[in-house]
């Protein structure tokens, strides 16, 4: 595979794929309302396509540990705006980050052409939504609830039972429908597991990519860096390109960051490494 029709735009797989992340919200973890509203979430999406994004995100709904629960008409007042807004200004193919059927419908209309979906298509109608649709799909394991998925998660062997949850997400999506060709596999980096289970997973990931669909990591300023290295929010960006590069060198086919640039020098100098071929010293 070298990549997916999104809306009649190429998202290129046949390098690494940069998503920019477009957070049309109050209080998400990192940028909670610095995007809100059409005219800033728009110049945010025209400076991440000029810093080198393959793919904008644009989520309307929170889900960090406690963040509350967005109703479907708040979502949709949120991104529908952004989404008609990015598509006629960027050039790029948009994914919408929802869980919901009525927010997958509109968004599509609007624009998107990629479905992110941090349940995996498993809230009611979001499986038979996501099939008449036809676009592609990013499944997502996540263990529990966002407001309570950091609470006490507990795992036998993190890496088999993400592996077998995707796995199993896969077959439900080709049952309706939906080929393997369009689908996309996230482990949940932070959605329901402790620093070890992250760690395992980014070490694990290619035994995801033996699935056979494209693997996303999003790992870009998560609690995981505060953890092993004491730092707040702001101060995440070194390490968050170093877990983007070792995600990518494990198999990650796109990345998706808040901090495009940065990422997309460090993932294009290790793409030239790899390429190398009959060079002189």
């Amino acid at each position: 595979m070298t990549g997916f029709d999104i809306s009649s735009r190429q998202l290129d797989l046949g390098r690494v794929a940069i998503m920019g992340i477009l957070n049309i919200t109050p209080d998400s973890f990192s940028d909670g309302g610095l995007f809100l509203g059409r005219d800033r979430a728009l110049a945010h999406a025209l400076e991440m396509a000029a810093d080198g994004a393959d793919i904008i995100d644009v989520g309307g709904e929170s889900t960090r540990p406690g963040a509350p629960a967005v109703s479907v008409e708040q979502e949709l007042a949120r991104v529908i705006p952004v989404i008609e807004a990015v598509r006629a200004a960027v050039e790029l193919p948009i994914s919408i980050d929802t869980s919901k059927p009525e927010v997958m419908r509109a968004a599509v209309a609007a624009g998107a052409g990629l479905i992110n979906d941090v349940r995996a298509l498993r809230e009611p109608g979001a499986l038979a939504a996501a099939a008449g649709l036809g676009v592609p799909v990013c499944l997502m394991h996540m263990q529990g609830e966002p407001r309570t998925m950091q609470a006490n998660p507990v795992y036998g062997d993190v890496l088999a039972e993400v592996r077998e949850f995707l796995a199993g997400r896969v077959a439900a999506c080709e049952a309706a429908g939906i080929p393997r060709a369009r689908l996309i596999v996230d482990p949940g980096f932070g959605f329901g597991k402790t620093v070890a289970h992250n760690l395992a997973l980014l070490r694990g990931l290619p035994e995801l990519a033996g699935l056979g669909c494209p693997v996303l990591a999003g790992l870009s300023r998560k609690s995981l860096i505060g953890a092993v290295l004491g730092l707040p929010v702001d101060e995440r960006l070194h390490a968050s390109v170093a877990l983007a590069l070792i995600a990518v060198q494990n198999g990650a086919s796109i990345v998706r960051v808040h901090d495009v640039r940065a990422t997309r020098d460090a993932v294009r100098m290790w793409e030239a490494v790899q390429s190398r071929t009959g060079e002189q010293e």
